[in-house]
């Protein structure tokens, strides 16, 4: 570590806060890089081969130094611990993890995950003291599904998955669908009906610009007001006022019933201005943007032993110089830069 003396941060309310005044208060912990789905839009086989080289156990960031650096940056104001990957459950014996960062009863602790392990796990990460979970699915159709993942997994095992993870308590659960054109806008609709009818909130996400491996176009995207209006013509919604700054989805409700669903406008919406989000890669780096192209080395000073207050440090330095509005200068020269990758840092 550098001897450069950091100063005390800028707070509000108790959070550190940025050159735009937006406070961090969510913090998303990757804790593998790999996945057992090929999703073409996330980790395409063309590029996650059977050649390609994964982190190694000893460089994954250990329970402890997560645990660590969770509860510094709670001390920073961070409210919300999402768990993410690659795939977080085949990083091993994650429910230990939960478990010790369900200690601070205060934190809003969920996890994110394709579903594939979810009926097997769902019940030993609510034992831990998981509140909480949110399921990507991009199709019901099999066949649709099958390809998106691209390893040939059923649709119908993370259906049970979820419903698993309902019979256990894992409450709200929330379903992710990246919509790409041209491969999977004819399941919007059934995917809408199908989580309207059971109580759960279903969220559309537009395909981004994330990473160098995905192959994004604009003109694969499907834009949220497009969506809206498929929706609003089969099943009415209204809108519903955001539930927190720095809230992503644009929340609406069917008016038959009160059940929500959104929409994740990553391309066609600037949402950087309430941004309160931070990254952490599995083997500790810091990113303070989805589409950042660099992080912030933590494992170092982790490993080196250094005190709690150069940590805590470390994090206020990087967040109160943060700049990132990404969302709001994208063009199409900005979409080929090359980004870290979405299976690096969980989304």
């Amino acid at each position: 570590m550098s001897g450069q003396q950091l100063t005390a941060p800028d707070t509000e309310a108790g959070s550190v806060v940025d050159t735009r005044g937006r406070p961090l208060r969510d913090l998303r912990i990757s804790v593998t890089d790999r996945c057992n789905f090929r999703c073409t839009y996330c980790m395409p086989k063309e590029v996650f081969g059977k050649d390609f080289q994964f982190l190694e156990r000893s460089q994954l960031l250990s329970f402890g130094e997560i645990h660590r650096l969770v509860r510094l940056f709670r001390d920073q104001g961070v409210q919300k611990i999402r768990i993410t990957g690659g795939e977080p459950l085949v990083r091993r014996k994650l429910e230990r993890l939960i478990e010790m960062l369900a200690y601070w009863r205060d934190l809003d602790l969920t996890l994110t995950t394709n579903g594939s392990l979810l009926k097997q796990k769902a019940r030993d990460l609510k034992d831990a003291g998981l509140k909480r979970i949110t399921v990507s699915l991009d199709s019901l159709d099999d066949a649709v599904f099958r390809s998106m993942n691209d390893v040939d997994f059923p649709v119908q095992k993370v259906l049970e998955g979820i419903e698993e993870a309902a019979a256990v308590g894992l409450a709200p659960i929330k379903i992710n669908m990246v919509v790409k054109r041209g491969v999977n806008e004819d399941s919007v609709v059934p995917m809408a009906r199908y989580f309207k009818d059971r109580g759960y909130t279903l969220r559309f996400i537009e395909f981004m610009d994330v990473g160098a491996t995905n192959g994004w176009r604009m003109e694969h995207v499907v834009p949220s007001r497009e969506l809206v209006e498929t929706i609003n013509r089969v099943m009415p919604i209204e809108p519903v006022e955001p539930g927190y700054r720095g809230e992503v989805a644009e929340r609406w409700r069917y008016l038959n019933n009160g059940v929500e669903v959104g929409f994740i406008s990553s391309v066609t919406q600037a949402f950087c201005r309430d941004c309160t989000r931070a990254r952490l890669s599995a083997e500790g780096q810091l990113y303070t943007c989805l589409f950042a192209t660099h992080g912030t080395d933590f494992r170092g000073p982790l490993r080196s032993d250094a005190p709690d207050e150069e940590i805590a440090a470390l994090i206020a330095k990087v967040w109160t110089g943060r700049t990132d509005r990404y969302s709001e200068i994208r063009t199409g020269q900005t979409a080929q830069l090359r980004k870290v990758e979405m299976s690096y840092i969980g989304g």
